[in-house]
């Protein structure tokens, strides 16, 4: 923590009484750095490890800076700021963020992102707003609808650039930002530069001003690594339920969708209620569960890793890889779900013998050191991370639900919602068994046959 205070650095009273109201006293060292830059408007191009702060970094300039200056525009308040972000949840971080530093200041915020009907966002807009949070599919798509336009643009930040890059939405951010007046402030955080991101650097930003709090993608000195190897994989399994037991929260890890909503089934089965985060849910199921994990009804958020980036919970006190990823930066992003802001954490990473090698290469390009140890679910090393165990809960049982041929109402909305989606849904309804169309068919094949004897 740094010994300046918000005030030293050209904050607005207003933004730092809110800071203080959350506990937020003292600038992060990112802060400390970038901040007399944004304040005078420079562009900057920032990096900092995961849990850094960057988010107050850039939110605190946009909503100074944007307060200071009226609105010229005669009407609603047309958008005077730009936040993009590679993922829902990431924006929804960010919006959480920004929201009552804006406030404070009488400007308003909204965020756009696909997966939901874009009517609200809509209204939003036309009702007037200053700053939007968005991820860049939705955002381009209400653009060339012709319900949004990014010519009042004055701040634009893009946030974790090097994902972006990763999710292929380079040449849609290149867009978005051609759409912003030339001249307007830009800042861009992000832990690389490669992927085209240099490129995006150089056509946009003007004499940007460079911060490297810490090294590009170093670990975070206050969180711990451990390696477990299981002898099979019924051991690993074992391993995985007791690491989830105990009383904090914690974040799982997986590969793949199906396997993370299985887990999160399995473990809430077992007592431990358990939630799960993956692109097949919808965004209300998705806010419905990081709801429940933010409030404690359920301590533990299975995740692929569509989680590994924009989920910010505090207290989250143990990340574990029940499948190592992929690569080293996806391991350092999922990691950085724990020993945020200051805090501690550990990070457990299991695996199985034949995993051994490919595992040691992860680590050393993670640059983690962790001496991988053969443990079970009882090894003193494994109870000391489950800590105090937490009391069984039972799970709830399923709402019983009139069946329908065989078929639950649930089953059939979600049958009729997928027709719906294909188009389908009118002709399947019509000759679906037990309807009266079916049934009329059936009649009238009958009496054909009947006719033709």
């Amino acid at each position: 923590m740094s010994t300046k205070n918000f005030i030293n650095l050209g904050v607005p009273a207003k933004i730092a009484a809110v800071l203080t109201t959350q506990g937020i006293d003292s600038p992060f060292p990112i802060q400390v750095d970038t901040l007399p830059d944004t304040m005078a408007g420079k562009d900057v191009l920032g990096r900092g490890k995961t849990g850094s702060g960057k988010t107050l970094a850039f939110s605190i300039p946009m909503v100074a800076r944007l307060s200071a200056r009226t609105n010229s525009t005669q009407g609603a308040p047309k958008p005077r700021g730009l936040v993009l972000a590679p993922t829902r949840e990431l924006a929804t971080q960010i919006t959480n963020t920004l929201q009552p530093l804006a406030k404070a200041m009488n400007l308003r915020v909204t965020t756009i992102f696909g997966g939901v009907p874009q009517n609200k966002q809509v209204r939003a807009i036309r009702e007037g707003v200053e700053i939007i949070v968005a991820t860049p599919g939705r955002l381009e798509d209400l653009m060339k609808q012709g319900l949004l336009k990014l010519d009042g643009i004055e701040i634009t930040v893009l946030d974790e650039a090097d994902h972006m890059a990763d999710l292929g939405f380079l040449p849609g951010v290149t867009r978005i930002l051609s759409a912003t007046p030339r001249g307007g402030q830009r800042l861009l955080f992000s832990a690389t530069l490669d992927n085209g991101v240099q490129k995006l650097v150089d056509k946009f930003l003007q004499n940007p001003v460079m911060h490297a709090v810490d090294e590009a993608n170093s670990p975070v000195s206050q969180m711990t690594h451990h390696v477990f190897e299981a002898n099979d994989a019924e051991a690993k399994k074992l391993l995985v339920f007791a690491l989830a037991s105990g009383t904090g929260r914690r974040i799982l890890f997986m590969r793949t969708k199906h396997h993370a909503k299985k887990l999160a089934k399995s473990l809430t089965q077992a007592g431990i209620p358990a939630v799960d985060l993956h692109g097949n849910l919808s965004q209300a199921a998705r806010d419905r569960n990081l709801e429940a994990f933010s409030t404690g009804r359920a301590k533990v958020l299975v995740a692929t890793d569509v989680a590994a980036r924009g989920v910010h919970v505090e207290g989250v006190e143990l990340v574990i890889h029940v499948d190592p990823p992929a690569e080293h930066k996806a391991y350092l992003h999922r990691s950085g779900r724990t020993a945020r802001a200051g805090a501690s954490g550990d990070v457990v990473t299991l695996s199985l013998p034949t995993q051994r090698k490919d595992l040691a290469i992860l680590m050393r390009q993670a640059k983690i050191s962790a001496t991988p140890k053969s443990v079970d679910a009882k090894s003193p090393e494994v109870t000391a991370l489950i800590g105090e165990v937490a009391p069984y809960v039972k799970p709830s049982a399923p709402a019983s639900q009139p069946k329908n041929n065989g078929r639950s109402t649930g089953q059939n909305a979600q049958r009729k919602r997928a027709l719906r989606e294909s188009g389908g849904a009118k002709n399947q309804q019509s000759t679906r068994p037990g309807s009266k169309s079916h049934s009329q068919e059936a009649a009238a094949g009958r009496r054909r046959r009947q006719n033709s004897r």
